[in-house]
């Protein structure tokens, strides 16, 4: 055999069980033994695995690293346990064969030898695949039905575990029936939680502080409860002595337009479990740990825990939030509160999100520092009424607009008439495909043409409506300039927060912490040259506001 040929193999295994318990690794090893009685071997680096994946979807890590690299004409033969390890779906199998034959790699199953091709081989290998895509589909059916009926006799076994507070007794060590036991210790926390919601009202963050003082480790092990877990095992009815099967149900996951953070690149599933509705849950009796009364207590108790923190954080409690950005990074800032011992109001400050280090797998990635919140708050406010107390320069900035080339009112007319001309050329061709007058070759590279031509005159229409809905705009707020300016110079003094916010919000698109300056970016861009009151050249213009904070000045600009 040719030492320099490139080997690679493939396995894979379908659920996290299985990838925890190496079962994967006994399929490791018998490629390994095969490509070496091949005369060949294999590294690391040519060991594609997939640990927990379905072979129902082809969106998985290493298979998609394995057709990377198959297409770039780096592998001669790959070595797969059998055809269902490559894809559970007989057409999925198909398609990665061609794929695989395409780009010269062959291909070689334990079980089957692509090697020597027949007609008989062939169909051997596609009986394969469809009976391995019909042997999955059979036995989830008969895994479900098995369930549900097993359920609907009240089985415990069914549910395969128990929550936090028992004990899953299997069959064998149950005299033949599955049952849960109660943990004294767990139920006894289980019971405080509900009365600590249920009776005195506490919330889940609470809930969690008080867990932590008490020394209780999470059901994980961890040494912090998490809110989310305290939220799903007060709402767990079994509970109350009635457990409930088929809680959830899978549905398609749906697509992201990125991925979520801390989250893998390709999921594990394509599907994600969702609540279902009560009457399509199995109810199983178990031994009860709390009243009924009292669970209905603390559902009712987190609904209000939940509206009455909606209530408290509606809206906006810091002045520049989301206006504030990392100049170092580009990541926002954040404001924070922090409560002092004898002082009557709380320290507020602001900070950039990438010098936390939880949110970054305990490292920061920015070092630009935190500033202090009154100051800052005050500085990039006197800048803002410094703009809006010089009237004459906001409303040349609109003048300017409106004089820009390019923004004269154009007759749209004539686009209208353009756009239905080109609608009726695709209908026509349309038809003329339907009669027979025109191949499908013919048909589509013109039926894009025309497409193309239909979208770029669509899009050179609307944004010629938005600059005439914009001039309009601009007119109508010269036209009251005067009045409006009046009006905002003579409230600035008086604005309480939330005109403060709304004006902060109007006029900055974004304020920029540098090490040692603060940029306010305006949305009213300044023209090029244009010489500011009492402070020359705006665009050079570098104005400074005093403050212990730690950062040096303000500097305005347009956007």
């Amino acid at each position: 055999m040719d030492e320099r040929w490139t080997v690679a193999l493939y396995a894979r295994v379908s659920s996290q069980r299985q990838a925890e318990k190496m079962t994967i690794h006994s399929q490791v090893a018998a490629l390994k033994q095969r490509i070496a009685d091949d005369g060949l071997s294999v590294d690391e680096t040519g060991c594609f695995l997939d640990e927990g994946y379905s072979g129902s979807t082809l969106l998985r890590p290493a298979l998609e690293r394995l057709r990377d690299v198959a297409y770039a004409g780096g592998l001669d033969r790959l070595y797969v346990h059998s055809p269902d390890r490559l894809a559970r779906k007989y057409a999925y199998q198909v398609l990665l064969l061609e794929e695989f034959q395409k780009h010269g790699v062959e291909l070689v199953f334990l079980n089957h030898d692509l090697r020597e091709t027949s007609p008989e081989g062939d169909l051997l290998l596609q009986m394969q695949g469809m009976i391995a895509e019909y042997e999955r589909a059979k036995i989830m059916e008969r895994t479900r039905r098995g369930r549900r009926f097993a359920a609907r006799q009240g089985k415990v076994s069914v549910l395969g575990h128990a929550p936090y507070g028992y004990r899953y007794v299997r069959k064998q060590f149950g005299e033949g029936e599955a049952r849960y036991d109660i943990v004294a210790e767990e139920a006894r926390i289980v019971e405080e939680m509900f009365r600590w919601v249920g009776l005195e009202r506490c919330s889940l963050a609470d809930v969690t502080r008080r867990l932590a003082r008490c020394g209780v480790p999470s059901p994980s092990g961890k040494a912090r409860w998490d809110r989310a877990t305290v939220r799903g095992l007060l709402l767990n009815p079994a509970y109350t002595g009635t457990a409930r099967y088929g809680k959830t149900r899978l549905f398609p996951r749906k697509p992201r337009l990125r991925p979520a953070r801390g989250h893998a690149q390709t999921p594990r599933r394509e599907k994600v479990a969702r609540p279902t509705a009560a009457e399509e849950q199995e109810p199983i009796p178990v031994p009860a740990l709390v009243s009924r009364e009292l669970f209905e207590a603390v559902a009712e108790q987190l609904v209000e825990n939940r509206r009455r923190y909606r209530q408290q954080k509606r809206g906006t409690v810091f002045l520049l939030s989301g206006l504030l950005v990392c100049g170092r990074c580009g990541s926002a800032y954040c404001g924070r509160r922090q409560r002092r011992e004898k002082a009557p109001e709380p320290y507020v400050y602001y900070r950039c999100i990438s010098t936390d280090k939880y949110r970054h797998g305990g490292e920061a990635l920015c070092d630009n520092a935190g500033l202090q919140g009154k100051p800052l708050e005050a500085a990039v406010w006197s800048d803002v009424c410094a703009l809006l107390q010089d009237p004459d320069r906001v409303r040349r900035e609109f003048e300017r607009r409106l004089e820009e080339p390019g923004r004269e009112a154009a007759d749209l007319s004539s686009w209208k008439q353009s756009i239905a001309q080109l609608k009726r050329r695709i209908g026509r061709l349309i038809d003329a495909y339907e009669q027979g007058w025109l191949e499908k070759t013919e048909l589509q590279p013109r039926l894009r043409r025309v497409q193309q031509r239909l979208a770029e005159t669509e899009q050179t229409l609307a944004q010629r409506q938005r600059d005439l809905s914009q001039q309009a705009e601009l007119r109508l707020l010269v036209g009251q300039f005067a009045a409006f300016a009046q009006q905002i110079t003579d409230g600035l003094a008086h604005a309480d927060f939330d005109a403060r916010r709304r004006i902060v919000q109007l006029l900055i698109k974004r304020i920029e912490i540098h090490q040692d300056t603060v940029h306010v970016v305006y949305r009213v861009q300044p023209p090029p040259f244009v010489v500011s009151p009492a402070r020359g050249i705006l665009q050079d213009r570098l104005k400074r506001h005093p403050s212990p904070s730690g950062f040096k000045g303000v500097r305005s600009a347009g956007r």
